[in-house]
């Protein structure tokens, strides 16, 4: 159903005349550490949500980001081509992938990183490309895991990957993985703690009244973290987007007042 559903709204907005050049458009896929949550989900955010924080007020976010989502069921579920119907020449789209993909419990969502993860990535790049519009490769929000006072590197060959993918084809690369590895090391677990779903019962966090030990998914704070990353990168990257981001600001995320949130 879900796939037959995002089929037809492609085939729908695939039949509307060409969408004019729109250099202030940034779109996204992505997952659920970059997709938009509701306010009962809160403090649970992704950096999607943010990343207007650091941009111009004439910015516009089409964050497609969805939860679960591998590069392999976010093609299956028709997401892909939703995103491809309504893109625009110029827009910008940050591809960032790798958590769902190295699920080998959830199967429907594996790609082997040398594999299928790369081939679909590539293709991602090449269908941006054929719209008109700049693809820029991100590597996975890194999950704060620590040993021995070492963060730790969870998505090792997945962002390898996007790393060779990116230089193959040439494409910009925010390397989020990387960059989070080293601030979550710089501040410490407790600190980096502060960031993610983590939260005891005296907390009185309504989601999750009993707490949560997630060290998969940002809570605000560490939704802003992430984006001011991408922010700072996305600056260099020399796309469309680039002039978006606020001279001297891109880490603004980090210290952005709510109204930046985007929270629905």
């Amino acid at each position: 159903m879900k796939i037959a559903a995002a089929l037809a709204l492609a085939l729908v907005m695939g039949a509307a005349p060409a969408a004019l050049a729109d250099p202030n458009r940034i779109v996204i896929a992505s997952d659920s550490t970059a997709a938009d949550y509701s306010a009962r989900s809160f403090p649970q955010m992704g950096w999607g949500m943010v990343l207007k924080c650091s941009l111009k007020p004439d910015a516009q976010i089409v964050n497609l980001a969805r939860g679960g989502r591998s590069t392999k069921t976010f093609q299956e579920e028709g997401l892909w081509s939703v995103l491809m119907a309504q893109l625009k020449p110029d827009d910008t789209v940050l591809i960032q992938f790798g958590h769902n993909d190295a699920d080998t419990k959830k199967i429907v969502r594996f790609t082997d990183p040398n594999g299928a993860y790369a081939d679909n990535l590539r293709r991602f790049v090449a269908d941006v490309r054929t719209a008109g519009a700049k693809p820029v490769l991100i590597t996975p929000i890194a999950k704060l895991i620590f040993k021995d006072g070492q963060i730790q590197d969870t998505h090792g060959p997945y962002s390898a990957t996007v790393r060779r993918v990116a230089a193959e084809t040439r494409t910009p690369l925010i390397d989020l993985d990387k960059e989070s590895q080293a601030a979550l090391q710089k501040m410490g677990e407790a600190q980096g703690a502060k960031r993610f779903m983590i939260y005891s019962a005296a907390d009185k966090i309504a989601s999750h009244p009993e707490g949560i030990n997630d060290t998969t998914h940002p809570n605000e704070l560490g939704a802003r973290m992430a984006a001011g990353i991408v922010a700072k990168g996305l600056k260099g990257a020399k796309v469309p987007a680039s002039k978006l981001v606020l001279r001297g600001e891109a880490d603004a995320s980090a210290r952005g007042e709510p109204t930046c949130a985007g929270r629905p």
